[in-house]
């Protein structure tokens, strides 16, 4: 999916110069807006190296590819392994409803490989690698903003471009680490994580496009800057993709802790009424009506039981059934394992059949039975995390969507269940 920016009520720091130009940034614009990337003339994992490092620790930057690790922690670990490292930027949505790293990198570009630069000096390395799906234009054009920066001498660490197959655990950064080796897109069993041992057998940070793009405004405007919107224990802004049944579908930028009301107004407001709100796409959970009050902040989501991962808020209208379109995607993400591991091959299939069965309104008191025997045994057994995420989803739509289980367990049938999908689903099943 490719989401275009949503151009009123943003927090203005990320897309402040596509919002300026209405258009996307070529290296001019993006110098013109920032400045040139404030690179030291001396070699990585310096004392200048270091000093960037602390102040991205200093700013609070999380993650914001769904994990929200601590960034500097990240390069630390990265930085203090042995021989150069490998720095590669995750733009390779595996999530279907996510646009917000292939928007980011196709309006602003240049901020993503300043931050990648950056964080090469930082950590050592010798090598940016840059990850999109295959098939698209984002490639092409990741490629024309990588030869700008040749041509003006802004690339003193070698970017390139690699294509992903377009499968969801392609981007999980095992699978990115694997591919780029030479291997098939699959997640493989840890230790060593890529910090380890990644690229070629070197340490490697990987981190999602939006990440490196906030170290590229750290590094700066500095940590307090960063620090003065945000929440204290989830500081700066991130980028939301916003979609559904939302008036003005795209993407959005708003400060840590914004409540997923606020940002369903920010999207134009629900275009219909609405039943249930999915925060973090298919490996995230289902959020009833009330609860979109919650902020955007881990701690927030994780006190209501909820997941936000890379900032996907799906707008589900009244007139779906919400039963229906679980099974869609559990069918879906049963499809999409990378058949190595019991709970992926074995789990999640069944999983999926049983909540077909609920949908259909043809399952009686043993499938539920069934199902919660499933669903207790498979988190923490994946080669990934690919199955807890099913499994959390499963298990919130059964809670969100309660008195619809009712219903398909007295009813012969449910209208809305057999009317077409609204999530997007890839090959629109």
């Amino acid at each position: 999916m490719t989401a275009a920016p949503v151009t009123t009520g943003t927090a203005g720091r990320l897309l402040a110069g596509y919002h300026a130009l209405g258009r996307a940034a070529g290296l001019r614009d993006h110098l013109t807006q920032h400045g040139p990337p404030p690179l030291p003339g001396i070699s990585a994992r310096s004392s200048v190296g270091s000093q960037l490092i602390q102040v991205v620790e200093d700013a609070g930057l999380t993650g914001r590819g769904g994990g929200a690790f601590p960034t500097a922690r990240k390069m630390r670990s990265v930085a203090a392994s042995r021989g150069p490292a490998v720095v590669v930027v995750n733009a390779a949505e595996g999530e279907p409803a996510s646009g917000k790293d292939a928007m980011l990198l196709t309006v602003a570009p240049h901020l993503v490989l300043d931050g990648a630069a950056l964080a090469a000096h930082a950590v050592g390395a010798r090598q940016i690698v840059v990850c999109v799906h295959a098939g698209g234009e984002l490639a092409a054009g990741t490629e024309r903003a990588v030869a700008e920066r040749e041509q003006a001498h802004l690339t003193a660490v070698p970017i390139r471009v690699c294509e992903v197959p377009g499968r969801y655990v392609a981007s999980e950064e095992t699978s990115l680490v694997n591919w780029i080796n030479g291997g098939e897109a699959k997640p493989t069993f840890t230790p060593p994580r890529p910090y380890e041992r990644g690229v070629d057998g070197r340490p490697t940070m990987v981190s999602n496009a939006e990440t490196y793009a906030h170290i590229a405004l750290i590094a700066r405007y500095g940590a307090e800057w960063f620090r003065s919107l945000g929440s204290p224990d989830a500081p700066g802004t991130a980028l939301f993709t916003v979609t559904g049944a939302v008036a003005v579908p795209g993407v959005v930028e708003a400060p840590v802790g914004t409540t997923v009301a606020d940002l369903l107004r920010m999207a134009g407001g629900p275009s219909e009424q609405l039943q249930a709100v999915l925060a973090g796409g298919y490996g995230g959970t289902w959020l009833s009506l009330p609860l979109v009050h919650t902020p955007t902040t881990p701690a927030a989501f994780a006190a209501a039981g909820a997941a936000l991962g890379p900032g996907i808020i799906i707008a589900l209208p009244s007139r779906a059934c919400g039963l229906a379109e679980s099974a869609r995607v559990l069918a879906w993400m049963a499809g999409e394992t990378a058949a190595q591991c019991g709970p992926c091959v074995f789990g999640l299939p069944a999983i999926a059949q049983d909540f077909a069965a609920i949908a259909d309104c043809r399952a009686d008191a043993s499938v539920y039975h069934r199902l919660q025997q499933r669903m207790s045994v498979i988190p923490g057994r994946g080669a990934c995390r690919h199955p807890d995420g099913a499994v959390r989803f499963a298990a919130s739509a059964l809670q969100v969507f309660a008195s619809h289980v009712n219903f398909h367990e007295r009813a012969g049938r449910c209208l809305a269940a057999r009317r077409p999908g609204v999530l997007p689903i890839p090959g629109g099943r």
